[in-house]
């Protein structure tokens, strides 16, 4: 066996149907007395059942919170945050609710407690990222990462079925570049195969019963699972490229992931061998097709598998190329701005990828 080294991130997790309840206790085993609630406006009507629940220890409700986070969206929370004077924070919803907390955070100090309501993942890792000027800027820094999360599968329930297949295909992209990233190791590779798994099994589940209450667990389980491996280890190419189409281009950012994930496990399948026997093992596929597989159950699920058709213009691939070899991440296969272009031109066409043939 290689040498490796593991490293155990803090935090604390309540897992179960119904553990909403907790809260208010949650938030007391912190330390904390004055919490602010962030969610974006759509979730503003379960945010204030969260005030509810803490009752005197919530000092506001900011309902504010955008994809992407950008720059004027974290001044304006700062603003709030200093006004209320609060010790905490509490962020309820997904990756645009939970970013804004750690951008929050990475200002302030302050503890978050986490509620996640999609597949996301964000509330397991210490990164955060901010938009400024069209460019996404991403950092780790342990002061971010969640002190508590609470997964409550009841409130994932009303999640709709794209918006669930999509967060939880971002969830899978994290457990899959989690297997072929600089740093991996059999612990955190152990947490990102049964991740896939887990997802794999639930997501088309929820397709079929979207009140599939033990289907929504399992794909929080996988979700757990996903954030883990995204805040453990290092990623690569494919969120490189959400990273660039997402900030740069306001694409959505979890059908940004599902769209790309086919492509960039495609452009690497030849140069990760290892971690394509598990991703085959996990999606119960061909080792030889594990991106046509990918894309495959994209389809099942009538998800998006394109990127022209969430908003990409092909006037903007050249740029987006040319972004993305820029300062790029690790990858096990080297990046060149041609290949990347090539690799996008597939992706915004949607063309299937080839069964034993390398991008």
């Amino acid at each position: 066996m290689k040498n490796f080294q593991f490293e155990s991130l803090p935090g604390r997790v309540l897992f179960g149907a119904g553990t909403l309840t907790e809260v208010s206790a949650e938030l007391q085993a912190l330390g904390a007395r004055k919490a602010l609630v962030i969610a974006t406006a759509d979730l503003a009507e379960l945010a204030r059942e969260v005030g509810a629940l803490l009752g005197d220890l919530c000092a506001g409700i900011h309902a504010q919170a955008v994809q992407h986070i950008p720059y004027e969206t974290v001044t304006e929370a700062l603003s709030r945050v200093q006004s209320l004077d609060v010790d905490s924070l509490v962020a309820v919803g997904g990756g645009s609710s939970i970013g804004l907390a750690k951008a929050i955070a990475l200002e302030t100090s302050l503890p978050i407690l986490a509620i996640p309501t999609t597949y996301a993942g964000s509330e397991m890792t210490p990164i955060w990222g901010i938009t400024q000027n069209g460019v996404k800027k991403t950092g780790k820094n342990l002061i971010v990462k969640p002190k508590s999360v609470i997964y409550d599968s009841k409130l994932t329930v009303t999640l709709p079925v794209r918006l669930s297949v999509t967060s939880g295909m971002n969830a899978i992209a994290h457990c899959a570049e989690g297997l072929y990233a600089e740093n991996a190791n059999p612990i955190i590779s152990l947490l990102a195969e049964d991740g896939i798994r887990a997802l794999r099994a639930s997501l088309p589940q929820i397709c079929s019963n979207p009140n599939d209450e033990d289907a929504r667990s399992e794909a929080q389980y996988g979700t757990w699972l996903g954030g883990t491996v995204l805040g453990s280890v290092g990623m690569a190419l494919h969120h490189k490229l959400c990273h660039v189409l997402g900030g740069s281009y306001n694409l959505p950012h979890a059908e940004t992931h599902t769209v790309v994930l086919p492509y960039a496990i495609w452009y690497n399948a030849g140069h990760a061998p290892e971690a394509m026997k598990a991703l085959a093992r996990a999606l119960g596929s061909d080792v030889s097709d594990v991106a046509g597989s990918i894309y495959d159950l994209l389809k099942s699920m009538d998800a998006p598998t394109s990127l022209a058709e969430i908003g990409m213009k092909e006037k903007d691939l050249d740029a987006a190329a040319k972004l993305a070899t820029q300062n790029p991440y690790y990858n096990p296969r080297p990046i060149d701005e041609k290949s990347i272009r090539q690799l996008l031109e597939y992706a915004y066409n949607g063309q299937r990828p080839v069964k034993g043939k390398a991008l």
